[in-house]
């Protein structure tokens, strides 16, 4: 699982304590909650939507249900992967309201990496012109394998599933998306073209 990137160093003592003041109505300590996970739940939400503002929709909305709900948070180390379905859950609801299929562009890449490699630049275009045809519940479990690095254990909850329930629905969506006509030739996070399914199921 990606690491707490605004939170790395803190203990699990301190990072209690920020989500303990932001439930009590502290707007500084979740101001920084904001700004530590915000990026996280924008590219996921990107992800399901294929739509800049469309995901910014979906973020605020999520973050409106955090301030709202953040007490209820009983583990306060599960503070990334609760937010990230937040988010997801709302761009998933977004996208039903808008009746919008449509992908405009996916990066599931790190966006502060260097110039991609014009190889993976063509596998992008195909997972674009594949993603269109799922449906924002299938978006959802891409973007957060993909986008957001969890496995299968952890998405389970996020979706409502089983974790090997998250396992087999992501075996068969890729395999499905590797069949499409011109399918896409893609890898987690950069890597080469030639990936298994199986080596990225997690």
């Amino acid at each position: 699982m990606k690491p707490l990137s605004g939170m790395t160093g803190l203990t699990a003592t301190a990072i209690a304590s920020e989500v303990q003041r932001a439930a009590a109505g502290d707007e500084a300590a979740f101001a920084r909650i904001v700004a530590t996970h915000h990026a996280d739940m924008a590219r996921v939400a990107y992800g399901i939507c294929g739509d800049a503002g469309l995901a910014e929709d979906a973020v605020q909305a999520a973050w409106t249900i955090a301030w709202r709900k953040l007490r209820t948070l009983r583990d306060p180390e599960r503070l990334r992967p609760w937010l990230v379905a937040v988010a997801a859950n709302e761009a998933r609801h977004v996208v039903r309201r808008r009746h919008s299929s449509r992908i405009r562009e996916i990066d599931l890449g790190d966006p502060a990496a260097d110039a991609p490699d014009p190889v993976d630049e063509i596998a992008r275009v195909d997972l674009v012109k594949a993603l269109g045809h799922l449906t924002p519940d299938d978006r959802a479990l891409l973007a957060l394998r993909y986008g957001a690095g969890y496995d299968s254990a952890e998405i389970g909850p996020m979706l409502g599933i089983s974790a090997s329930g998250a396992r087999a629905r992501l075996a068969r969506l890729l395999q499905r998306l590797r069949k499409e006509p011109g399918g896409p030739r893609w890898t987690h996070h950069g890597a080469r073209p030639g990936w298994r399914a199986s080596d990225h199921l997690g």
